[in-house]
């Protein structure tokens, strides 16, 4: 691998060249499903929702001091179930939101919901809140498969959830669909499909059920697993009846309608900045001296015992305190990395003057990769200066990005 891909970085970025969202997370769910390995949390008893509020509003105080002027392209409240908390606690951090940082004219402002939870809840008061876009974690359209899964809602309450969000005035859902599930064959994943596609949303993420560590499948994985040969059949099938039903594929697990992809997420797949903040929640912030993250503590008690307490004191006695209120620079040798890790994601791939505003590199970097991975025929590039992959690298993503790990995450070069 050239070795100028280990080099400090060689532009000067202009942060306000790159676009910046806000991800809110809100930890608490109905239950806990035994596939997930988000930062979220069983609701036992009644979650401390104005308490948690008031320790995000805190939260937002120092998202703003590492903004600056920029403006706000999208918000995004992930968990968790959101809908765990009622309008009047969405409509406060929306509020909050608003008196700290200007939002682009017509921002996408996107809440995840379950069916289960969405029931419970009042889409109209969310929508009055100022969200204005929905995305619910429908999963499977099987009550069999659910079931297997350990969701609490029924197939049933998908549809009745999604029709109260129309009523409400929701004209951009997106419907979560897992696919090679317990048990699932080409023609049960494809049924999921197209009652999802019935429903006609604006978006789908059909994504791959996978056994992530530290969740109870990791530990004692279901029966009935689909194989690799199953697996590959299950996913052409799948995205053959997607495209026939209108959808265009643009990211791994993404599909939507014309113009109706997910601006959130493409912020983070065209590695964009992203301000966070609640329990877990990690962000990204580029400044003229390069990129830097930062994450919050995990656990909701200590993420809002840490908020309460001035932070003056917090600096000035703990050190711990210090590290979770302040980001930490990205290594420049990381850098190309975790650009790739994001944008090779895309179905369009991204352009090489975007990679020198976004990571302060110079594209000429990746001469030598590019070079080797478009003979080996897993990337293509196009005029303009846009590279993408090819629809065999697409098939072999993993073996694709490690050819843009640093060296010694390798330990040889490719």
């Amino acid at each position: 691998m050239n070795t100028a891909m280990n080099t400090a970085m060689s532009r000067t970025i202009n942060p306000a060249e790159i676009p910046l969202a806000l991800y809110v997370h809100l930890p608490w769910c109905a239950k806990k499903c035994p596939y997930c390995d988000f930062n979220s949390f069983t609701a036992t008893r009644e979650p401390p929702r104005t308490r948690y509020v008031d320790a995000l509003l805190r939260d937002l105080d120092l998202n703003r001091a590492l903004s600056g002027e920029r403006v706000l392209e999208s918000v995004f409240l992930g968990g968790g179930t959101p809908s765990l908390f009622e309008p009047a606690d969405i409509a406060r951090i929306l509020a909050g939101i608003r008196e700290r940082f200007d939002l682009a004219a017509g921002a996408e402002i996107t809440m995840e919901a379950n069916p289960g939870t969405v029931d419970c809840g009042d889409p109209a008061g969310y929508r009055e809140a100022g969200i204005n876009r929905l995305s619910i974690g429908a999963q499977s359209f099987s009550d069999a498969a659910l079931r297997r899964l350990g969701r609490i809602h029924t197939a049933d309450a998908i549809g009745a959830s999604f029709a109260a969000a129309r009523e409400a005035g929701f004209d951009n859902i997106n419907l979560d669909v897992m696919f090679c599930l317990p048990g699932q064959d080409v023609a049960a994943a494809v049924a999921d499909i197209d009652a999802a596609v019935a429903l006609s949303p604006e978006h789908i993420s059909w994504y791959h059920l996978t056994l992530e560590p530290n969740t109870v499948f990791h530990a004692r994985p279901p029966a009935g697993l689909p194989n690799e040969e199953l697996a590959a059949d299950i996913q052409i099938a799948g995205a053959e009846r997607l495209v026939e039903g209108g959808f265009r594929q643009y990211e791994v697990s993404a599909w939507a309608r014309s113009g109706r992809e997910c601006r959130h997420n493409l912020n983070y797949w065209t590695f964009g900045d992203y301000l966070a903040a609640g329990a877990g929640a990690h962000g990204k912030i580029t400044t003229a001296a390069g990129i830097e993250r930062f994450e919050r503590p995990a656990n909701p008690e200590a993420y809002m015992q840490l908020l309460e307490q001035s932070l003056e004191q917090n600096l000035e006695q703990s050190p711990e305190r210090r590290e979770a209120l302040t980001s930490r620079p990205v290594a420049a040798g990381d850098v190309i990395f975790e650009f790739m890790l994001n944008a090779l994601r895309l179905k369009d791939g991204f352009s090489l003057g975007d990679f020198e505003r976004a990571t302060g590199q110079d594209r000429t970097v990746l001469t030598s990769t590019l070079g080797r991975l478009t003979e080996a025929g897993l990337v293509e590039a196009r005029e303009g200066g846009r590279v993408l992959p090819s629809e065999r690298g697409y098939d072999v993503l993993n073996e694709l990005l490690a050819a843009f790990l640093p060296v010694s995450e390798r330990g040889q070069r490719v």
